[in-house]
């Protein structure tokens, strides 16, 4: 399976924006339903841009899976998050006003892309997401945040993500030089918090 770059827009049109928010849906959703976390979020004059995933999922397995078990579709799908990145840049979008936004496969997808990918970006939203692989190989990993805003909120526990990976992938993040902020909510669920929200416009969308 392979992933085409198929990208619904919404928000301040490419040519008229100075930002952009890339937004990554999760397994069984559409760009459609993650861009509905817009209207919530302090993005007014941005460009929108959420890619769609083939068949509704970017990767087959867990993603604590062995990394191998979900090629071609895993490299396929950082693929389009980079070809996205790649036609912002292309239209006059610095990196340092690219902003990136994810919930559950979607937040793993925008932890390990960032992570292969660091540099200056304007901020990047976990939402119950971490770095992908049975293990963490740091050998993926390299650049420098250079103080990026990055926040990781989840649920301990959650059934998909456990919250060890979340605090590891924070970990990292902030070795490679990002300003990490981490919630962890009690038994919240697999969901977006109204307090994630708050925190993430706040320290991120400003």
């Amino acid at each position: 399976m392979q992933h085409s770059f198929d990208i619904v827009y919404k928000g301040t049109p490419l040519e008229e924006a100075e930002k952009a928010l890339i937004l990554l849906h999760g397994r069984g959703a559409s760009p459609e339903s993650i861009l509905s976390l817009a209207p919530l979020l302090n993005v007014e004059g941005y460009a929108l841009l959420a890619p769609r995933a083939t068949n509704h999922t970017w990767y087959p397995y867990s993603f604590l899976a062995p990394v191998t078990d979900n090629e071609p579709w895993l490299s396929s799908a950082l693929a389009v998050v980079k070809q996205t990145v790649d036609h912002l840049i292309a239209s006059g979008i610095e990196a340092e006003n690219i902003y990136f936004l994810g919930f559950s496969q979607g937040a793993c997808l925008v932890s390990e892309f960032t992570a292969r990918h660091a540099r200056r970006y304007g901020g990047i939203v976990a939402f119950t997401g971490g770095l992908i692989g049975k293990e963490i190989d740091r050998s993926h990993y390299g650049g420098d945040f250079e103080q990026t805003p990055i926040f990781f909120g989840t649920s301990d526990p959650d059934f998909h993500v456990p919250v060890e990976r979340v605090y590891a992938s924070a970990n990292l993040a902030r070795e490679m030089n990002g300003d990490v902020t981490e919630k962890v909510y009690p038994n919240r669920g697999h969901t977006i918090s109204e307090d994630e929200i708050e925190i993430v416009n706040r320290l991120i969308f400003k």
